[in-house]
């Protein structure tokens, strides 16, 4: 372990997880590219999964009543059912052609909802399951869980504080089951372990501190932020997909 990345590595998940607890989402596209530049993929996806699963606790136990809990079931659910096919998608090689129709959906939904459009919120949870399960399939191809579970929130309608703790509710279970699948591997090594309890003390306070920032805003701004992230990650898509 060198003293740059015993140094950086708590500084980029500090940034990832205080994106990660303000916002709800979003840390995956900070944390893993970033700590790629400073430990092997194999160190830096574990010491990440690490990351959330703690981000995620805290968060539930915080804030348990404001989380959605069958929503969250019908999200996870299929969630794993997903899995599977997004691997066989990564090993398809079909990667620009997925990342550009996600990148598609995405901008259009969020420019069409910044731009005035409306939707009626969905008043229940019947479409969950395609949600989660389009989860599973990003989670398993590209390790992007997140965008469906933030759009299907938007579409629900969710207050700013039931979308940041059900979206936990969501990242927890899908989070173990992810550490499990590395520990089986066996990529949960001493280096992670090290990485991670290095790095603890401010993956708390970043997550203590993005709780103040998400209290502190109106649910005006928060939605224009949702929508703004969801738009920049359509956009880092769309240039990944360009690339190849």
């Amino acid at each position: 372990m060198s003293v740059a990345a015993s140094i950086l590595v708590p500084a980029v998940l500090f940034l990832a997880t205080l994106i990660r607890s303000s916002l709800g989402f979003g840390e995956a596209l900070v944390a893993v590219p970033l700590l790629a530049f400073l430990v092997p993929t194999k160190v830096a996806a574990p010491v990440a999964v690490m990351a959330s699963i703690t981000v995620a606790l805290i968060v539930v136990v915080q804030d348990w009543r404001k989380v959605h809990l069958r929503s969250a079931a019908w999200l996870v659910l299929p969630t794993f059912l997903g899995i599977p096919l997004g691997l066989t998608l990564l090993r398809a090689g079909s990667e620009p052609v997925v990342k550009g129709l996600l990148a598609g959906l995405i901008i259009a939904f969020s420019a069409y909802s910044l731009l005035g459009g409306r939707n009626r919120a969905w008043k229940d949870d019947k479409f969950a399951w395609l949600f989660g399960f389009a989860a599973g399939v990003l989670g398993g191809a590209y390790g992007m869980n997140g965008p469906p579970l933030v759009i299907y929130g938007a579409l629900r309608g969710w207050s700013p504080q039931h979308f940041r703790a059900t979206l936990q509710g969501y990242f927890l279970p899908a989070s173990l089951a992810g550490l499990w699948g590395y520990a089986l591997a066996g990529l949960w090594t001493p280096d992670v372990s090290r990485f991670y309890l290095l790095s603890l003390p401010l993956v708390i306070a970043g997550t203590f501190l993005g709780r103040v920032i998400h209290h502190r805003l109106a649910a005006h701004r928060f939605i224009l932020y949702i929508h703004g992230g969801l738009i920049g990650v359509g956009v880092i898509l769309l240039s990944q997909a360009v690339a190849h």
